[in-house]
């Protein structure tokens, strides 16, 4: 013979108001982006003079826990078709094959695995960066301050564009356009 637990009805409303208690903090730990006052952009060499981009258009999904930033998370998705170099001819070649090829791989994206304390009160990244269908493990410093309700969090990654074949036939070429790349992050979140 099987018993069943019966549970009095106040206790079930009970049940339920704990769960909703516990995760809604939980949901709420994820912030949102201010895009206003965020940017995505790149530095790089062309002809040994430097050029400055962006990426008018992305996501990201930040958690993160002062207390405890091992459990932090963070995911950014940047939609490569909003690269920017200040000109509309050079925007619409850089999105052919030979460099991002945006029609097969609209989309690049960060995922982090991990996140600790590191020096100067900085945290120290890792994660995943996938640009034109290459996957990298990465690591990083990023700042992280607080500005009245909103979260600032800055900093730089240098990759070599090759690695990710952005630049491919002639291009390859370092001697037109280097193989160094920094991506530049100013992400703000509101609670």
């Amino acid at each position: 013979m099987t018993q069943f637990l019966r549970l009095p009805a106040n206790t079930k409303t009970i049940v339920a108001i704990v769960t909703l208690a516990i995760a809604v903090p939980a949901l709420a730990a994820i912030a949102k982006l201010d895009t206003a006052k965020s940017s995505v952009g790149i530095v790089f060499k062309q002809m040994n003079v430097p050029v400055d981009a962006k990426f008018k258009k992305f996501t990201a999904a930040i958690d993160y826990n002062s207390a405890k930033p091992e459990a932090s998370k963070a995911s950014v998705d940047i939609d490569v078709s909003s690269f920017d170099l200040g000109d509309p001819e050079y925007n619409k070649e850089v999105l052919k094959k030979e460099w991002f090829n945006a029609a097969q791989f609209p989309k690049a994206t960060f995922t982090s695995t991990s996140m600790k304390a590191g020096a100067s009160g900085k945290l120290d990244v890792t994660g995943n960066l996938t640009i034109k269908g290459k996957t990298s493990l990465i690591s990083f410093p990023l700042s992280v301050k607080k500005e009245g309700n909103n979260q600032l969090f800055e900093g730089s990654l240098p990759i070599k564009r090759l690695a990710f074949n952005i630049g491919e036939g002639e291009w390859k070429d370092t001697g037109m356009v280097a193989d160094e790349v920094i991506i530049k992050f100013h992400v703000i979140t509101t609670q």
